[in-house]
């Protein structure tokens, strides 16, 4: 009989248990550990890219690295749609289709593109320490890009949070600004036109944050995770092999210099592009940012216990204040945002593919 109540009352509880609250909670979960994962990434990125580059002194060239990075982000995409074709759907045609309406990501690759262009031309003109200063700015871009684009508000306290996230972010890169020699102007560099590159690509950063994510959740289309990724890697390999030929081989020539430590970057690096992108759908731009700024300080400890960086007590003092800022910034008890819709197109708006429709014909039929 006791069983029996007890049954009773957990099918009543079942019964009473709202599904859409239950969705959200699993969803709530699957954001936290996609975070977890894209901190622990740039983590183990930053640190063994400093073993790399630091320690062992190796001299690929870090624009073969993305790129490698690239080609496994491409393969790996399409092996996940393919295998998720409906029975009697062929890869071939989905993938050509794919390609054809990848302009989107194209413009987000050559906006990439285009902050390494002016990364180079402000580390040209301008000291690494007023770089680094001025790349903080990233954190409030993104938030103004998010309320302008998504018109998002946020509370008071959430802004609060990304202004001392900010500060602390850059208390916490004081070896780097603070030093004699890399306060330094490049000798005949234009301080104007170095300023003026760095803030333009903090305000690309801003915006490529904001503009993926709204292409990932309010697009017509709805392709998933795996298709803009499969799109975006498409779009940025011929970006970096501009790069790669523009480099000249750098010191060690074309595909020069590398090592299993680089060919697990590359691995990472790529690991790293579809955590953003998974982060982005389960969570958010400014949550991705979080993630990455967590990053910062993880690494920068690791560092400092297993290669010997450094770790002053400004450094501590700021890891407390951007941990503090993180938090303020999460459970924030302001109401939530409503979730973004989909832009859907007008009713007489089709999309102008022959062969998606004749797959989508032949789907109806199995």
């Amino acid at each position: 009989n006791r069983r029996r109540e007890h049954l009773d009352i957990d099918i009543d509880l079942l019964k009473k248990t709202d599904p859409v609250m239950v969705l959200k909670s699993m969803m709530s979960s699957m954001k936290l550990f996609v975070l977890c994962c894209l901190c622990m990434q740039n983590t183990m990125f930053t640190v063994l890219r400093r073993y790399s580059q630091g320690v062992l002194k190796e001299s690929y060239s870090k624009y073969e690295v993305l790129l490698v990075g690239e080609i496994i982000k491409l393969i790996y995409s399409a092996y996940k749609i393919t295998s998720d074709l409906n029975q009697g759907e062929k890869s071939g045609p989905k993938l050509r289709y794919l390609l054809r309406r990848a302009s989107k990501m194209a413009v987000l690759a050559l906006i990439y593109g285009a902050m390494n262009i002016l990364s180079f031309v402000a580390l040209r003109n301008i000291s690494a320490g007023i770089f680094t200063v001025f790349a903080q700015l990233k954190i409030l871009t993104t938030a103004t890009c998010s309320s302008v684009m998504l018109n998002r508000s946020y509370s008071m306290t959430k802004w609060r949070a990304l202004i001392s996230l900010m500060m602390g972010v850059l208390l916490f890169s004081e070896p780097i600004w603070n030093k004699d020699d890399l306060s330094v102007n490049p000798e005949g560099g234009n301080i104007m036109l170095g300023t003026a590159a760095v803030l333009i690509e903090v305000v690309l950063s801003g915006f490529a944050s904001i503009y993926f994510e709204k292409v990932i959740k309010t697009d017509p289309e709805q392709l998933g995770i795996w298709e803009r990724n499969y799109q975006l890697a498409f779009g940025s390999i011929p970006v970096y092999l501009m790069f790669i030929l523009w480099d000249g081989g750098a010191e060690v020539g074309y595909f020069g210099g590398w090592s299993p430590v680089a060919g697990m970057l590359a691995i990472l690096g790529a690991a790293g592009g579809m955590l953003v992108a998974l982060s982005i759908k389960h969570g958010d731009s400014i949550l991705k940012t979080l993630a990455t700024t967590g990053a910062i300080i993880l690494s920068a400890t690791l560092d400092h216990f297993m290669l010997g960086g450094p770790l002053t007590s400004i450094m501590c003092i700021a890891g407390v204040q951007v941990i503090l800022s993180i938090c303020n910034y999460t459970f924030d008890a302001s109401p939530p945002e409503a979730p973004l819709t989909v832009m859907m197109p007008p009713a007489n708006q089709t999309f102008a593919d022959e062969e998606m429709n004749s797959l989508t014909k032949t789907n109806g039929k199995h």
